[in-house]
């Protein structure tokens, strides 16, 4: 049996970090999970580190703000995956790279991406600057000549699905009776299940065929616009959904009087489903490698069986 890296994961608890702890012991990755010592003792994670106990996860306390605890935890593993969410923490992964780079055992560095690929964006602000700040920590890791993985996961299915891509809805379901689409609903966007987000993300670990590139989640049947998707709701339904659209106008007026954090995601929503930022460019062998076709072996959750919850 091929020799499994150590996987250190920051961010462990965190939306996507969850399910890629879980994926990392499942796949029988020796599994270590940087916890801060007050997130162990919250009510609301502390299950969730319990169920990472059980899967056989080692849990080390320390911060990325706290450079001995995190060049100590490090020297314990291969690789280290990091899935911070918020734009300071996104920021912060500069520590990161310090304490990898003062560690010298990595053999691989997967910053915070799930998302986009933030060389290739036309973005608004906030997003622009969001983008640009991901962009320079690639730099960095680039600049230092530390070994990396960028991983493009596209769209969360569990946040952009149930609402159609619109996040000005709290829906937690497709409508029945009427939607309101982002754009004209034309642009094709790409939805990937959080679950196969974390399987695609374990399986770059150990392929060289993914060392020093971005690995883009693009599975074929997930490659969709939100007029397909709205159509494929309503056939498995069996009801036409009364329609209206916010253009692109009306969506750069709602980022402009929208306060932080509601103008940062209206700004991605913006790059993603007006401006078509997932699909409109060519992977080149240069730079990137398709998920789905290096492990034609996974079954990924498609947007039509996602959907099949919601009938």
């Amino acid at each position: 049996m091929a020799h499994k890296s150590k996987i250190l994961i920051i961010g462990g608890t965190g939306y996507i970090g969850k399910y890629i702890v879980e994926e990392s012991a499942k796949a029988g990755h020796p599994t270590f999970a940087l916890v801060r010592e007050n997130t162990a003792s919250n009510p609301e994670k502390s299950k969730l580190i319990e169920s990472f106990k059980s899967s056989g996860v080692t849990l080390l306390y320390g911060d990325i703000y706290h450079h001995e605890s995190l060049v100590k935890a490090i020297k314990q593993v291969d690789v280290v995956i990091c899935a911070l969410g918020s734009p300071e923490q996104i920021a912060d992964q500069v520590k990161i790279i310090a304490a990898i780079k003062e560690a010298g055992n990595i053999k691989r560095f997967f910053p915070s991406e799930f998302g986009t690929d933030h060389d290739r964006v036309h973005a608004v602000e906030p997003a622009a600057h969001f983008f640009g700040v991901k962009a320079s920590v690639r730099r960095s890791i680039e600049a230092e000549g530390i070994p990396y993985t960028y991983l493009v996961s596209n769209g969360f299915a569990g946040y952009f699905l149930p609402n159609f891509g619109n996040i000005l809805t709290s829906a937690t379901a497709p409508p029945k009776d009427k939607v309101e689409i982002i754009g004209d609903g034309n642009p094709k966007a790409i939805f990937v299940k959080e679950g196969d987000i974390a399987t695609y993300t374990i399986k770059a670990v150990d392929d060289p065929r993914t060392l020093n590139k971005i690995v883009y989640l693009r599975p074929p049947e997930n490659i969709l616009s939100l007029n397909e998707i709205v159509s494929l709701w309503e056939k498995k339904i069996g009801k036409t959904l009364e329609k209206t659209y916010l253009l692109e106008d009306q969506l750069l007026k709602k980022i402009q009087e929208s306060s932080s954090p509601l103008n940062l995601s209206l700004s991605i929503v913006h790059s993603a489903f007006v401006k078509g930022d997932l699909t409109n460019f060519e992977i080149k062998a240069s730079f990137g490698v398709e998920a789905s076709e290096l492990y034609p072996e996974v079954k990924y959750t498609t947007v039509d069986e996602y959907l099949d919850q919601f009938v």
